[in-house]
């Protein structure tokens, strides 16, 4: 079996290696940020990534926004996440066969960890029972919208009409700096993280036309 390694860390990617070796396994590349898992995997062509998801540039979900990237144009291509963190974004709409996912706190068992990746590489679904929970969790609180505060939901309307912060404190009758407040409280529970290409007031903007009736223009 041959395996690209996309993690960050230094120690973590050579331990990763190491410890796959010990299991012959063998591992063709490791790389540290999204754009060249892409390139690893197209030119090694390997049975196999173990991607971490928060890696440079973002350091959000880099990592599996790659991992996506590969699936795209390899729809069977295996997959394994193994990261600290259950990114809801993305996680839902990776799953499926030939994935996992893992919590790294949670692999404790080496040769647990050598199966799971066989059973993946294989064409196998493992997901780690804490992902579960939280993707369940977040299909039960509903849509993004849904979590947002009465006010909050004005604010983001008036995004919507293309109304700068200025003009949304004018017509709610509040200062900018409660419109920013609101506003920084709309990226977090939309789960828009500073990301260096994208526009998080654009991207809201979108969740809200996408899942609510249009602004009305007065």
């Amino acid at each position: 079996m041959r395996v690209v390694i996309a993690e960050d860390s230094v120690l973590l990617r050579e331990g990763l290696a190491r410890l796959l070796a010990d299991g012959g396994i063998e591992t063709v590349a490791t790389v540290s940020d999204g754009s060249a898992l892409v390139a690893a995997v197209a030119e090694h062509e390997p049975d196999l990534a173990i991607v971490d998801v928060r890696m440079p540039p973002t350091h959000t979900d880099e990592g599996l926004r790659a991992a996506m990237r590969v699936r795209a144009a390899r729809p069977d291509f295996p997959i394994l996440v193994l990261s600290q963190y259950v990114e809801e974004r993305y996680a839902g709409d990776l799953i499926g066969k030939g994935v996992g996912y893992l919590l790294k706190e949670r692999v404790a068992d080496v040769a647990e960890f050598l199966e799971t990746v066989r059973q993946v590489a294989a064409g196998g679904t493992v997901i780690d029972p804490e992902v579960v929970v939280q993707l369940l969790s977040r299909q039960r609180r509903g849509a993004p919208l849904d979590s947002l505060s009465p006010r909050e939901r004005e604010v983001l309307a008036l995004m919507a009409e293309g109304r700068s912060n200025t003009a949304i404190a004018a017509r709610l009758v509040v200062t900018e700096g409660a419109v920013e407040k609101h506003i920084s409280g709309i990226f977090t529970k939309l789960t828009l993280g500073p990301a260096p290409e994208d526009h998080r007031r654009v991207l809201a903007v979108l969740t809200y036309l996408g899942r609510s009736e249009p602004p009305r223009r007065v």
